[in-house]
């Protein structure tokens, strides 16, 4: 995602946690609650947006649109793995893709709807046409319970106050777990978003040819309503995160709420979430090292009681993040 030549100082981390609590807020508003001058706090995202180092995407709550999240895990020879790699980025339903060492492995994150509920041409009616996919598994994301909102590792440059003020003021809308039937307008607007959450309203206007207000109040509801939610995409190495892993848990039922709980307040936890299948708790860490990952699995993760197995996997090459792919836009 990034060229090794890029790098990031104090300031540019206060920056990336600002964007974390308001994808979208304005560059004088962080510069005002950050003590910084607006030109700075706009350069310093421009020169990293400008080198494919840092994005900001909206990503919507698959749950609205009566899908659910599934962790898909495909096991292949690594020509059919980089082939199957590259046809899932292009796909909208999509996200969260790497390979895992040593490349005969694949994993990525699919919304999709209920098993009998999906249409034909859906992203498991494909793979399961593929002869040369040795075994596919799939587990329901049930619920998260830790990276919500981002990656602790890199929350933690903003005081408490910092963080308060730049919070999005709360809405008297709570009605966050109703279905969303969105209009073709909403449907555009939201891949927009997605591509780029900080495009401005005139753009977005635009693109989707639909007056500023009416764009202004979507993008609001959609925010307030808990559809939309932000995500920064930065390469965890400009943190000095250079190994990536995937941990499988199989927790104790009756400790899984508190074992969500710790994973939580641990630094090295980019994600989890409880799941379906034979382990019932996936996370995604972000450590300095190998010998790293193994303090923390023998640890940290090692004092929580309750987990009766581990398994665990290096990522290679990460293909997709949050986001979509950016390819070049047609005008029609």
């Amino acid at each position: 995602m990034t060229e090794d030549h890029v790098t990031i100082d104090a300031t540019d981390r206060r920056i990336v946690h600002a964007l974390q609590v308001d994808g979208r807020a304005s560059f004088s508003r962080i510069a005002a609650v950050l003590g910084l001058g607006e030109r700075t706090v706009a350069r310093r995202y421009q020169r990293l947006r400008s080198r494919l180092a840092l994005r900001v995407v909206g990503v919507s709550d698959a749950r609205r649109f009566g899908h659910l999240d599934w962790f898909v895990r495909i096991r292949s020879t690594p020509d059919v793995v980089d082939a199957v790699g590259a046809a899932l980025a292009g796909r909208e339903d999509t996200s969260w893709i790497a390979s895992l060492s040593p490349g005969t492995e694949l994993t990525c994150i699919v919304q999709a709807g209920l098993a009998g509920a999906d249409g034909p041409g859906t992203v498991f009616d494909q793979l399961g046409r593929r002869s040369n996919i040795s075994s596919l598994t799939a587990q329901c994301l049930l619920a998260p319970v830790a990276g919500v909102g981002g990656w602790a590792g890199r929350l933690n440059e903003l005081t408490a106050q910092e963080e308060t003020e730049l919070a999005p003021k709360p809405t008297a809308l709570t009605e966050h777990d109703t279905h969303f039937a969105p209009t073709p307008q909403d449907r555009r607007l939201l891949r927009l978003l997605a591509e780029d959450a900080r495009t401005s309203i005139a753009a977005l206007a635009h693109l989707t040819a639909t007056p500023e207000s009416t764009v202004r109040r979507r993008v609001n509801e959609f925010v307030e309503s808990g559809l939309l939610l932000f995500e920064v995409e930065i390469d965890p190495r400009l943190y000095g995160r250079t190994v990536e892993a995937i941990c499988w848990l199989d927790v104790e039922p009756s400790r899984l709420t508190t074992v969500g709980n710790q994973l939580a307040t641990h630094g090295e936890v980019a994600f989890a979430a409880t799941t379906t299948g034979p382990t019932n708790v996936l996370a995604i860490l972000e450590l300095t090292s190998a010998a790293a990952m193994h303090d923390y699995l023998t640890g940290q993760l090692g004092a929580l009681e309750g987990i009766r197995h581990v398994e665990t996997a290096l990522t290679g090459r990460r293909i997709k993040r949050a986001g979509p792919l950016l390819v070049h836009r047609r005008t029609t």
